[in-house]
């Protein structure tokens, strides 16, 4: 069953946060990631979220997406992450 890596970002260090989506890319195709966003335009139709920057990652399962999250590569682009901005990170089955 495939898993997803739902992320909202807010950008705080434009310049740090170049440097993170250099080695979460990197990461991201070690680990087969197929990305099914990274920005865009958002329009919220319901309720009071107000995301500014959407990143939605697709994985083989839910182990995958885990390997993902816990390799080295993207340890250390988290490292470069933490004063670049905020992160909420949410990891999610889908259906089968």
């Amino acid at each position: 069953m495939s898993a997803f890596i739902i992320a909202d970002v807010t950008v705080t260090d434009a310049d740090q946060m170049a440097k993170y989506r250099e080695w979460s890319t990197k990461a991201m195709q070690e680990h087969h990631a197929e990305v099914l966003v990274r920005g865009g335009a958002i329009e919220v139709l319901e309720g009071d979220w107000q995301p500014s920057r959407l990143v939605v990652l697709r994985f083989a399962d839910r182990m995958a997406a885990k390997a993902f999250y816990d390799s080295d590569t993207y340890q250390h682009a988290r490292s470069l992450r933490l004063q670049a901005g905020v992160m909420r990170m949410v990891l999610v089955d889908g259906v089968a």
